[in-house]
């Protein structure tokens, strides 16, 4: 059996010299494919991803992308190798216009990214709207679009986003998990931290609840919707 795209196996670490936040975690994602990350606050959600990203050091366990261990890389190397990551804050440059913010993510390339710039105009119409209003200007929602679409600009092999759908309405939610999905139907892995259980497993091909920087359930998210103690402990019933 081959191994996933993207793994961060059994990653055990924390930030600095701090205590360990992860404990032997592993989180996975396949091409084609939406994975989530799902569990209470504190539970290390975003920690796994910035494990996955080089933004804290390992003390066990190994990254791997496409079959390369990268666990020894800084996150602007990860960047060059084919990750594209959304945090979840001062995620875009409010100074700069919309189509500023895009171009911002295509500094890697030495080609004409017109073309991708067009294809994320046509996944997010409203910033070909605004491409020449400053990002800080737009609403929470337009700008989780322009951190995404700065993303995409880079050409990823696998897109990673902290809590997408942070302090937006259900309506722009929705919103981005449909754009989310048609992400993942060209191929591209999706990996998102969310903060939005229930709402994240219907549309999870995998999924992973965390608890206390450790694994407490994986499967699809149609298994994890259905599992009584997923359901009792984690959403509400």
């Amino acid at each position: 059996m081959s191994e996933p795209f993207l793994i961060g196996e059994r990653m055990t670490g924390g930030y600095g010299s701090g205590p360990d936040i992860l404990h032997d975690c592993t989180v996975a994602v396949e091409r084609g494919e939406i994975a989530v990350i799902v569990g209470p606050n504190g539970a290390g959600k975003s920690t796994a991803m910035k494990a996955l990203f080089g933004m804290l050091v390992l003390r066990g366990g190994a990254v791997r992308l496409d079959g390369e261990d990268i666990t020894g890389l800084s996150p602007q190397a990860r960047v060059a190798k084919g990750m594209g990551f959304v945090p979840q804050v001062a995620n875009v440059f409010p100074s700069l216009s919309v189509e500023e913010n895009l171009e911002m993510g295509a500094f890697l390339r030495r080609d004409n990214f017109r073309t991708t710039m067009e294809q994320v105009y046509d996944l997010f119409p409203i910033l070909r709207d605004k491409r020449r209003q400053a990002a800080g200007e737009l609403s929470g929602g337009q700008r989780q679009q322009v951190a995404v679409g700065r993303a995409l600009m880079t050409e990823p092999k696998v897109l990673m986003l902290d809590e997408p759908t942070a302090g937006v309405s259900p309506i722009v939610m929705d919103e981005l998990f449909d754009r989310i999905i048609e992400v993942a139907r060209t191929g591209l892995p999706v990996l998102m931290v969310e903060q939005n259980a229930r709402q994240a497993l219907e549309i999870a091909d995998k999924a992973y609840v965390l608890v206390q920087g450790g694994n407490a359930h994986t499967g699809s998210g149609k298994e994890l919707l259905a599992d009584p103690e997923v359901r009792r402990s984690f959403l509400g019933g």
